[in-house]
């Protein structure tokens, strides 16, 4: 019988389905009910997009607090940050930027982000001693220029008149004053794609027709941010042309490296090091992890992976529950990954599995606990 005292449960969510936190919650009961006495650390995992803010505060403890900011058609509206025990403050920009709160009114050429800043500059006066934006889910293709005149950049035209720039005006910038910008605090920027900020691959080719652009659209959008790489490098001397994870939400991570001198970092890497997830592996017989499906976009450094390749250091086995397994996924064994589990236990249609994807979780990890009992 293997004898089982600590388990760590660190998943991510399987999208449009079981959050995060609903997977932790299922997962220590049907823990519970095999190994009663095993101790049970659970750390839900947020992409960076909608939910991070509440993963965070979950996980770790800390308070959620409201403020009015502008939305990405810059009205005001309520949104809110996080803040951590260690006075970290989350800044999740889709709270204020994000696609869904431009339902209906969908237009890169003039959402902003400018709320992000708002919410970046409260966060300081609280007195925050560092800050984790989560870039996910956005609206927005400026850059993160809204943002930083929110945080007293100043940008001006041709004219030399002093204006907001969006994605559809980011051509227009001639100068930038940064020295009105009084952010002080270090920034960890969340950052899960690699695309560069402009070209083919670029923030307005690759996401911009998701947030209402058509094709002559894109084009403009891509210009506008070739311009703004051009302006940055010979005024403020950074280079950001080929900076990796640049064109995240919209070019905002370009943006934060520009103007906050951000890190940017995987996703993943910034949950696990803010939970102190090496430390806490100490002890730990097991891991639990998962995902909406595993396939080769996972291979590339996403929760799953993520969590397999720093266990596998310490030489923590890590079980991968998950809903759907996808082909040519045999390399996560070999980063850390010891078995990868579906809790599709019917073969029926999707819509018709996500009514019963709860149970199924449950029973498929009490299943595998009963296994490794039985060894």
């Amino acid at each position: 019988m293997k004898n089982i005292n600590k388990i760590i449960v660190v998943p991510d969510s399987f999208k449009g389905g079981i959050t995060s936190q609903r997977f932790c919650e299922i997962s220590a009961t049907a823990i519970g009910n095999i190994y009663p006495d095993a101790q049970v650390i659970t750390i839900p995992i947020a992409d960076g997009g909608e939910g991070t803010v509440d993963a965070f505060i979950s996980a770790l403890g800390g308070e959620k607090i409201s403020a009015i900011v502008k939305d990405p058609c810059f009205e005001d509206m309520e949104s809110f940050y996080g803040m951590l025990p260690d006075k970290t403050a989350v800044i999740e920009m889709a709270a204020c930027a994000g696609l869904p709160l431009a339902k209906g009114r969908e237009n890169p050429l003039i959402t902003t982000t400018y709320g992000v800043g708002q919410l970046i500059g409260l966060a300081t006066e609280k007195g925050c001693t560092g800050i984790i934006l989560a870039m996910g889910g956005s609206a927005t293709n400026d850059a993160g220029c809204g943002m930083a005149s929110a945080l007293g950049v100043r940008f001006y035209d041709e004219q030399g008149t002093e204006f907001i720039p969006s994605g559809g005006t980011l051509c227009k910038i001639k100068t930038i004053d940064t020295r009105g910008l009084k952010l002080v605090v270090p920034v960890t920027a969340m950052c899960d794609i690699d695309n560069p900020l402009f070209g083919q691959h670029g923030a307005a080719y690759v996401f911009a027709p998701q947030k209402g652009a058509d094709e002559s659209t894109v084009v403009l959008l891509d210009v506008g941010l070739s311009h703004f790489a051009n302006i940055v490098k010979h005024q403020l001397h950074i280079d950001v042309d080929e900076l990796a994870g640049g064109g995240a939400a919209g070019g905002l991570g370009a943006g934060a490296v520009c103007f906050l001198n951000a890190d940017l970092k995987m996703g993943i890497d910034v949950v696990l090091d803010t939970a102190d997830f090496d430390s806490l592996l100490s002890g730990t017989d097991l891991i639990i992890t998962g995902e909406g499906k595993i396939d080769t976009q996972s291979l590339r450094g996403k929760a799953v992976i993520g969590v397999a390749k720093r266990a596998k250091v310490k030489h923590v086995p890590v079980i991968a529950v998950v809903g759907d397994i996808g082909d040519d996924i045999e390399k996560a064994y070999e980063l850390g990954i010891s078995g990868i589990f579906s809790i599709n236990r019917v073969a029926i249609p999707r819509e018709n599995a996500k009514l019963r994807s709860e149970s199924d979780l449950s029973l498929t990890i009490e299943n595998i606990l009963r296994f490794v009992k039985s060894l």
